[in-house]
């Protein structure tokens, strides 16, 4: 009963918060998802020779190739995210950071890198969570004509999706040792990514991942404590703005809801 009343009350906290926050908290929400792209569209103007001798020494693709892979991405993720934030063709907006995901997985050799990987389709799933708050329910062609379900429409299915992946980044923060504070976060951290992933006690969830990984960023990824000149700085910087994205897809759970395709739907039928 204790715990029920716990729940309860900690349900009502995440109401309120969501009330409080209803008309600005999807704004905040698309900043922090975009910021990453944000950071790496500057980095590739004040990194540009860096950049391009890499890519040009990695895949031996000549300069011109190299200098033209560094202005694609300046370009596009500068663009995509001025889109974003203005609300003008999100869904291409989208498309494009996709594109840039997917370049930049095989250009850096993500693709063989786990940590790495599940960040980036964390990524993904902070996307495809933006495409769903700008994309209505869809709509049957003919009037009186019953459509597929709310479950099956492509909304539905892209919260779906959104959620399963920007859990992935939470993988990359466990720890396999057998410290008791590291078992408990072990334990608390995957009990709420379920949470998030099957869409049970979303908000709540989702609103308490966000926290949680907002202490993490600012307590690890201090980049701004460290020299410029020193390359844990740029990785440091990196996470930081990655995690950041992630916060603001968390962001888009708690203002959207989980959609159709979920337990909390589910409970409502029943």
């Amino acid at each position: 009963m204790a715990h029920g009343d716990l729940m309860s009350q900690a349900e009502d906290v995440a109401d309120q918060f969501l009330r409080v926050t209803k008309h600005y908290l999807p704004h905040v929400a698309r900043l922090c998802l975009v910021s990453t792209f944000l950071e790496d569209g500057v980095r590739m103007w004040f990194q540009w020779g860096e950049q391009s001798e890499y890519i040009d020494s990695t895949w031996n693709c000549g300069s011109f190739l190299a200098n033209f892979f560094v202005l694609l991405n300046l370009l596009v993720q500068l663009g995509g995210c001025l889109l974003v934030l203005s609300r003008n063709f999100v869904q291409y907006a989208c498309f494009s950071l996709f594109g840039i995901i997917a370049l930049q997985t095989v250009a850096y050799s993500i693709l063989w890198d786990p940590k790495f990987l599940m960040r980036n389709l964390a990524l993904n799933g902070g996307l495809l969570l933006l495409l769903a708050e700008c994309r209505g329910e869809a709509r049957s062609v003919f009037a009186g004509v019953p459509s597929l379900g709310q479950q099956s429409s492509p909304k539905n299915l892209l919260q779906l999706g959104g959620r399963v992946l920007l859990v992935l980044m939470f993988m990359t923060l466990l720890h396999f040792d057998l410290s008791l504070i590291s078992v408990l976060q072990n334990l608390v951290g995957t009990a709420l990514i379920v949470l998030v992933a099957v869409g049970f006690k979303t908000k709540l969830a989702a609103l308490t991942l966000s926290i949680w990984l907002l202490c993490i960023n600012f307590t690890f990824n201090t980049f701004w404590s460290i020299p410029s000149y020193k390359p844990s700085h740029d990785f440091l910087k990196y996470d930081f703005f990655q995690t950041t994205s992630v916060i603001g897809g968390l962001l888009l759970v708690v203002a959207m809801g989980p959609g159709g395709v979920s337990m909390d739907e589910k409970k409502k039928e029943w």
